[in-house]
């Protein structure tokens, strides 16, 4: 089973095997794509990849991380008439299901679509998508999903939202927070995970936005965007930000009327019982 909203890639000097990963992962699984790159290097990721999957950028090289490039997959999206649409960084190694204590890779798109399903009942997640393999560990007691808080790196946007990507560092907490601060909900699966490397371990990408004092000037620029949520902490041997979500505690799903529930996957909100017995059980 396919998603129902197109997948995009941003993808910047990673055509080569070691590197291209979520282009992999995604073949391997059978679930069409679109990768969309720089016109310089067209024909380098035309040569590993079908070229039908390829979108090339009508700019290169501004300096200003992948955020150009993310507005101009929202507006692609739009123009297709999708309701909502997936972006994806392009160093996902795999996608897993933790279920009851275990992490299995999967091997076909109905994450995906469960994770589609699920937001579609709702009229105002605004953002949606599956927390990274290493924040969910598997004999830990812990919800199938989080509401209100950041989703990173493998999103799924509604379309309709009246935000866009802005700035330079931190676009995707930056995005969540204008959602949360608009009276939106997120959705953070962890009961869907993706197995991404640490961010600024590849070459490519936007790693040249991590050399130097790129860390403090990424955690400075979000605490001006958001001074009453963000504070600059010393953490794991970095300047990194921390933000505060506790404010948007209050932000509650409210249920489509239009739509049916249908299954809820193994995922449970009410009880914090349920979430032993699906998550936690030996």
């Amino acid at each position: 089973m396919n998603p129902n909203y197109p997948i995009y890639i941003v993808s910047k000097g990673r055509w080569k095997f070691g590197l291209r990963l979520t282009s992999r992962a995604l073949e391997e699984m059978n679930v069409p794509y679109h990768i969309v790159v720089e016109a310089q290097e067209y024909e380098n990721y035309a040569a590993v990849i079908d070229p039908a999957k390829i979108l090339t950028l009508p700019f290169s090289n501004l300096g200003l991380g992948s955020i150009p490039a993310r507005n101009w997959i929202w507006e692609h999206s739009l123009a297709t008439g999708a309701r909502r649409h997936w972006i994806l960084d392009d160093n996902i190694q795999h996608f897993e299901r933790l279920n009851r204590n275990k992490k299995e890779i999967v091997h076909n798109g109905e994450i995906f679509v469960a994770a589609e399903n699920f937001a579609g009942r709702f009229t105002n997640v605004a953002l949606a998508g599956f927390n990274y393999r290493g924040f969910a560990p598997a004999h830990s007691a812990m919800p199938p999903y989080r509401l209100n808080t950041r989703v990173y790196s493998c999103i799924l946007i509604k379309n309709d939202i009246p935000y866009r990507w802005e700035g330079r560092y931190n676009e995707d907490t930056h995005l969540c927070l204008q959602a949360l601060e608009g009276g939106w909900c997120t959705v953070l699966f962890n009961a869907f995970l993706a197995d991404k490397v640490t961010t600024g371990r590849s070459a490519g990408g936007n790693t040249e936005l991590y050399v130097g004092d790129g860390r403090l000037k990424m955690a400075e620029s979000l605490r001006q965007q958001h001074p009453d949520c963000t504070k600059i902490v010393w953490k794991f041997n970095r300047w990194q930000h921390s933000v505060d979500y506790s404010q948007f505690k209050n932000n509650q799903l409210l249920r489509d009327p239009n739509v049916p529930e249908g299954s809820e996957y193994g995922m449970y909100s009410e009880s914090p019982a349920d979430y032993a017995l699906q998550v936690s059980r030996p």
